[in-house]
C-alpha cells in the first residue's frame, strides 16, 4: 500500500508547527526524492543555501527529514518541507496523482525535479528473484520516469529542470555483481537523454552520474573495510573519496545552466577513465 503523509514544515512534534505558507514567495522550488541523508540531504541543503525553497521526499527517515526541515526552517522561516510517500505510488494512478498535488499545494510551483532516490545491492548471477528487479527498476528507472511525467505540466509552467543521480557504472562499465542495479540505472541514463530530447524546449533534462563519493555507512552490509576503501583510493586519478557536497554543487550548476540539456556530468575524480567494473 502507498503511503503519501501531509506535507510539514514542523522541526518535531506539535510545538514546532509554523504558519501556513507564504506562497507569494519567488524562490524558486526544488523537490528531492530521498533526501533525509547523505547526498539527497546534501543536495537539498546546498539548493537551500542559494535561496531554494525545498521539499525533503523521504519513505522511512522520517526523523532525518523532519530534523533537516527544521534546521531549514530556523534558518528561513517556511522554506523547507517534508513529504513522505513510498515511491511505489508510481503503481497507481490515484496515488500519483495525489502526490502530485500534494507536491504543487507545499508552494505553488515546481521549478526543479531531482531523482536522488536509489536501492542499491548486489545481485550475483543465480541468485536474483522477481523482487529484486520490481525493487531495484522501481526507484532507478520506473518512478524517476513516472515522476516526471506526472510532474511536467507544472516543471512546463516554469520552464524548469528535471536532473537524474546516475552513476558511472551505468554506461559501459558495469559494477560486477550488480547486474540489475547496472540495467536500472542504464535505463535511467537513457531516460535522461530520451526526455531531454522530448520535452525540450521548455523542459531540461540532465544527469550526475557518481563515482564514489560517499561511501557505504559502517553498519550497512555494503560496508568497506579500510584494505578496500585503500584499493578504491588507488584506483582514482585524483587520490581521494569525494563528498557529497561535490554531487551538490553539480546538481545545482546544471538547474541553473539554461543551455545545458541531454548532457551528463561525471564527478568521480577521474575513476570512469580507469574503471574496468568490479
Amino acid at each position: 500500500m502507498s503511503v503519501i503523509e501531509p506535507l510539514t514544515p514542523y522541526d518535531s512534534g506539535p510545538a514546532h508547527r509554523q504558519p501556513p505558507l507564504n506562497h507569494a514567495d519567488n524562490a524558486a522550488v526544488m523537490l528531492v526524492t530521498g533526501s533525509a541523508k547523505r547526498i539527497g540531504a546534501s543536495i537539498v541543503q546546498a539548493a537551500h543555501a542559494k535561496g531554494y525553497r525545498v521539499i525533503i521526499h523521504c519513505n522511512s527517515s522520517r526523523a532525518a527529514a523532519d530534523a533537516l526541515a527544521g534546521k531549514l526552517n530556523r534558518q528561513r522561516t517556511n522554506s523547507a518541507l517534508v513529504l513522505v510517500a513510498d515511491l511505489a505510488l508510481v503503481n497507481d494512478s490515484v496515488s500519483l496523482s495525489e502526490f502530485s498535488q500534494t507536491v504543487i499545494a507545499a508552494f505553488g510551483q515546481l521549478d526543479v525535479l531531482v531523482h536522488n532516490a536509489s536501492r542499491f545491492y548486489p545481485t550475483p548471477i543465480a541468485t536474483i528473484d522477481a523482487q529484486h528487479w520490481d525493487e531495484l527498476f522501481l526507484t532507478n528507472a520506473k518512478a524517476p520516469l513516472l515522476l516526471s511525467q506526472a510532474l511536467l505540466p507544472y516543471l512546463q509552467a516554469q520552464q524548469g529542470c528535471i536532473i537524474s543521480l546516475l552513476d558511472i557504472h551505468a554506461h559501459d562499465k558495469p559494477f560486477n555483481g550488480y547486474s540489475l542495479y547496472n540495467m536500472a540505472k542504464a535505463a535511467q541514463h537513457m531516460m535522461v537523454q530520451s526526455l531531454a530530447l522530448e520535452l525540450a524546449p521548455l523542459v531540461r533534462v540532465n544527469g550526475v552520474a557518481p563515482g564514489v563519493n560517499i561511501l557505504p555507512d559502517a553498519d550497512s552490509d555494503q560496508a568497506l573495510d579500510k584494505t578496500q576503501q585503500s584499493n578504491i583510493i588507488a584506483s582514482i586519478p585524483l587520490q581521494r573519496i569525494g563528498s557529497p557536497a561535490d554531487i551538490a554543487q553539480s546538481v545545482l550548476f546544471l538547474a541553473q545552466a539554461s543551455y545545458i540539456t541531454g548532457h551528463i556530468i561525471n564527478v568521480d575524480g577521474g575513476r570512469s577513465l580507469t574503471l574496468a567494473g568490479g
